[in-house]
């Protein structure tokens, strides 16, 4: 009982700190996120040198991939041009430089762990700046925080409705192999809850057709699953139960925002190709 209350109460900080950050001004959407790209490469990072025997060091690579969210953020706002991202070229060349003189074991190793986690990590963070800045090609573009809370009203429906259905009705596992807790049951639960919130956002929103909203609630919500899975992967891959535990009653960083890294790739394809054409 006392976990749960911790887990509730964690949660509901987190549900707070990210609305108001994203709806109160670009500035406190980048600071939030910069941040949390940072921790969340920060975490892979430490856990990649523990359970591998790697010498990556963590701040550095950390930096870098907020780096990569801060050069997306200057150019779609408009402030500097497409030019900002030759720093983030400069520390890849950087990387690769380092390794010829570090004298580290299996430096090639080192290089896919290093740029995995920017794949993985940096990159889908940096592309919320897509959905922030929309019409990047105006003179002074605007920005609007509408599709980035829609993206986490439908990832936190689908979490929770696939925690509680799972919780009272999970019998058949999903994929027992890389995470033995998920259930089917949960997953159409939250698949539910994730339709649910799309049409109450449908009716308070009538500009976007209700099947869109239905149709992107339903990508997100599976996005989100499989990002999940994807994460209870690595975690197994290096043999831990969380990412780390600076959340409490929800591990690490990385393990709170892992259903986001697949998922805002489904919302940005499917705005672009069947919402704004």
């Amino acid at each position: 009982m006392k976990n749960q209350l911790i887990r509730s109460l964690t949660g509901i900080v987190y549900i707070a700190i990210i609305t108001l950050s994203v709806i109160c001004s670009r500035y406190t959407f980048f600071a939030l996120f910069t941040l949390t790209t940072f921790l969340c490469l920060w975490e892979f990072y430490r856990l990649i040198n523990i359970h591998k025997g790697m010498n990556i060091n963590p701040y550095i690579y950390a930096g870098g991939g907020a780096a990569l969210f801060l050069s997306f953020f200057l150019h779609t706002s408009g402030i500097v041009g497409h030019s900002i991202f030759s720093l983030y070229f400069l520390f890849i060349l950087g990387a690769f430089i380092y390794e010829l003189y570090a004298k580290e074991k299996q430096p090639i190793v080192r290089l896919s762990f290093i740029f995995f986690g920017q794949c993985y990590l940096a990159l889908p963070f940096s592309l919320l700046n897509l959905l922030a800045f929309p019409n990047m090609t105006a003179n002074i573009p605007i920005y609007h925080w509408n599709w980035i809370i829609v993206l986490f009203i439908f990832l936190w429906a689908n979490d929770t409705g696939a925690y509680l259905i799972g919780v009272q009705f999970g019998k058949h596992r999903l994929l027992e192999r890389i995470s033995p807790k998920k259930s089917w049951e949960g997953a159409f639960g939250g698949l539910i809850f994730a339709i649910a919130a799309a049409l109450i956002l449908a009716h308070f929103n009538q500009q976007i057709a209700w099947y869109h909203w239905i149709v992107l609630s339903a990508a997100v919500a599976v996005a989100g699953v499989y990002g999940d899975l994807f994460e209870s992967l690595i975690k197994r891959t290096l043999e831990v139960k969380d990412s780390g535990d600076s959340l409490p009653g929800h591990g690490g960083f990385l393990d709170r925002f892992d259903s986001f890294l697949l998922a805002v790739y489904v919302l940005l394809f499917y705005i672009q190709f069947f919402i704004q054409s």
